[in-house]
């Protein structure tokens, strides 16, 4: 299992998706001697820069401007935007901070920049430690909430996400966003079955462990913290690694195929899961997915459940982490879950990811339509890999991405499949080479994706394999999650119009970032300066336009558990734009083109009458009013209420799947099947498809034979 510190600014799922270590780096001549500009006043008790702080700033306040692909400069802009983006990681939902504090901070909005060349960071300093003086009064105020049971008979309510609220004024008005805060988390408790008691200790335990992670915050920790807040502004990619950061990194790296198989991160007070690493335990048990909160853990199958809302994520992780073939349990709440739902425990055996299982795989599903059968071969592709030190090594064997699928086509055709669909499903990127190399497996040659560097000079990556390895019909599904790599495959496929491109518009990561390394820059035998992950370059469609921001649109749409307008590229506030260069010279195979306004309404009209995209629609629609309505109820009947709706919906689904397979319904707390669970209906319309295009080029391609 892989895990980074507890910053907001280091939970990018796909940032380290396409690396590329810089060998060289020149030594620069900087003055290191600090200009305090400033003044810094800091108490007994209170962090401070380290020795090596101001050094590093000016290190990396360069770099950024000489090495990131905008080049932008440190202006009164930047330190704006910084001092805004400092106080937001701190505090995203608005729950310690005065209004008094935010005012007080307003001296540095237009200095941070040049306090920040000056190698002073002090400002960070001393704006965190008045964020740990309020924490330390919030948390005081939670033990004395904890003095007495909660009133739950009245008809309040508790608006989860503060982050567009108004500063409060007062301590008395954070007080009353705290009671509800807390009062909410003991109804969630309740709820589960808990007495009083059993909630008091677990919400005392559960802010201990809190305050706790907050005290073992150091100054390394701090410094991090408002780098990255500064990297942010660049780009979401862009980040400083503190060095025992780099270093956990790196050995995450190494160690990506141990424990459960899972990234994880904090986020606010909660663990949450970044990644699922393909072929890991999570992976195959599909029951931990990106996005869940871990709010329990418990080891063996009778092990005590330990809360870990509010402890440190290394701590976290030390728990998930155990030998192979000993289980551990998860209590979670499950991504995109209401206010107020109830928590799930998973169990799973830890293990090592098998690297064969992260392959890429293969499988055949039949389809009746129209009164013909189809065959339909399926790939699925959980990343783009490579053993690069095999293949540099001569290796026959060497494990990749392309020579996997290669082998996996030969079997497919062998068993006579009538088409393929690629499915890049969950697929966040991986090895550039690889993508445009399996490009190659299915067009002729040409050029598959163009690089723009910094200093806007362009690279065409082409097709290095003139032969085509299957020129039959071809489907390729995507998701929000498809990222990087993926992209430029779909990208590819689709401008070719060698196959079509189903799913749901692709997360839009087109950068590209290198690692460089301050221990190059900084020369010095006494010290480790971290590194910085800098975009350099953006990726290009051969058509011209970028694949950032905007991801691969695909030519037909289903719809998506991710909220574009909360997932995504375009979400992030200083995401690089989509733009155009001019495109390359390819000639199309437009294999396609001709059927997606049949193949678009065969879908609509399959999918209009498909109970699972009923649901979907449904769960969307629920998920969306309660975003809106930003309010969960702190009354014990109404949440119950709401619970009970619940499970009775998704008893009355279960039941409506086994009519429709002939079985007889099940009864109120009786235990689901889970062969009753939702089915893959998604790719069920995917290979559908596939076989209306199967059918609609077989069509035309006997009218032309009897011309």
């Amino acid at each position: 299992m892989r895990h980074l510190r507890p910053t907001a600014l280091l939970r990018r799922p796909w940032a380290w998706a396409l690396l590329a270590c810089l060998v060289a780096l020149p030594i620069l001549n900087i003055d290191i001697r600090p200009n305090n500009a400033l003044p810094n006043t800091f108490r007994a008790d209170d962090l401070t820069p380290e020795r090596q702080h101001p050094l590093v700033a000016k290190v990396l306040t360069t770099l950024l401007k000489q090495y990131h692909y905008n080049h932008s400069t440190l202006n009164d802009s930047v330190s704006s935007e910084l001092l805004d983006s400092y106080v937001r990681l701190l505090d995203p939902n608005r729950l310690y901070f005065l209004a008094a504090d935010i005012a007080a901070f307003e001296k540095y909005r237009r200095v941070l920049d040049d306090s920040l060349l000056n190698g002073n960071v002090g400002p960070a300093f001393l704006i965190f430690n008045k964020f740990k003086q309020r924490s330390d009064e919030r948390l005081a105020h939670v033990s004395r909430l904890l003095e007495k049971d909660f009133d739950f008979t009245l008809a309040e309510k508790y608006p989860p996400n503060r982050e567009n609220a108004k500063w409060a004024t007062g301590p008395e008005e954070l007080d009353e966003n705290w009671r509800k805060r807390i009062k909410n988390e003991a109804l969630e408790l309740k709820l589960a079955g808990k007495d009083w008691t059993g909630i008091a200790s677990t919400l005392d335990k559960r802010y201990t462990n809190f305050r706790r992670r907050i005290e073992q915050l150091d100054a390394e920790d701090v410094f991090q913290f408002f780098m990255n807040a500064l990297s942010e502004y660049y780009d979401p990619h862009t980040n400083y690694m503190s060095p025992i950061n780099a270093e956990n990194f790196n050995i995450g790296m190494s160690l990506s195929l141990e424990g459960i198989g899972a990234l994880l991160n904090t986020e606010d007070e909660y663990t949450k899961v970044v990644e699922i690493v393909a072929g890991g335990p999570a992976d195959r048990s599909k029951q931990l997915w990106s996005n869940d909160k871990i709010v329990g853990v418990a080891q063996g199958d009778d092990g005590k459940m330990v809360d870990v809302i509010g402890m440190r994520l290394d701590d976290v992780v030390q728990m998930i982490r155990g030998k192979k073939e000993t289980v551990v349990r998860l209590e979670i709440i499950p991504a995109g879950s209401p206010a107020g739902s109830p928590t799930k425990i998973i169990r799973l055996v830890r293990d090592k990811v098998v690297r064969q299982e992260a392959a890429a795989k293969s499988d055949t599903i039949e389809i009746m339509q129209d009164g013909q059968k189809h065959k339909i071969g399926v790939i699925t592709i959980p990343a783009f890999y490579s053993d690069f030190e095999g293949r540099q090594r001569g290796d026959d064997n060497y494990k990749s991405t392309t020579r996997d699928v290669r082998r996996l086509l030969a079997e497919l055709k062998g068993a006579q499949v009538d088409g393929i669909l690629i499915d890049l499903r969950r697929n966040g990127g991986g090895s550039l080479q690889e993508a445009i190399e399996l490009t190659g497996l299915f067009i002729k040659d040409g050029p598959v994706v163009q690089v723009r560097n910094s200093d806007g000079e362009i690279d065409q990556h082409r097709d290095p394999d003139p032969g085509i390895v299957y020129d039959g019909p071809l489907t390729v599904m995507v998701d929000r999650v498809s990222a990087s790599a993926s992209e430029i495959f779909a990208a590819a496929i689709q401008d070719y119009k060698r196959g079509v491109v189903l799913g749901a518009q692709t997360y839009g990561k087109g950068t590209v970032q290198n690692l460089l390394d301050l221990n190059r820059v900084i020369r010095s035998n006494d010290a480790k300066y971290g590194q910085l992950k800098v975009t350099m370059a953006k990726f290009y469609r051969i058509n011209g336009g970028t694949t950032q921001h905007r991801g691969v649109i695909p030519d037909i749409v289903f719809p998506s558990i991710y909220d574009e307008t909360d997932f995504g590229e375009s979400t992030e506030k200083h995401a690089l734009s989509w733009d155009q260069i001019p495109p390359a010279r390819y000639v199309p195979e437009d294999r396609v083109s001709k059927y997606l306004s049949a193949l678009r309404l065969k879908s609509q009209k399959r999918t209009a009458g498909n109970a699972e995209f009923r649901y979907l629609a449904e769960d969307l629609a629920h998920l969306q009013r309660e975003n809106a309505e930003n309010a969960v109820s702190l009354q014990e009947t109404v949440r119950k209420n709401e619970r009970e709706q619940l499970e009775t919906q998704r008893l009355a689904r279960v039941n409506e799947r086994r009519k429709a397979k002939g079985l007889a319904p099940l009864k109120k707390g009786e235990t689901i099947p889970r062969d009753d669970n939702a089915p893959d209906f998604l790719r069920e319309e995917g290979a559908h498809v596939l076989a209306d295009l199967i059918a609609l080029s077989k069509k035309d391609y006997i009218a032309k034979t009897e011309r």
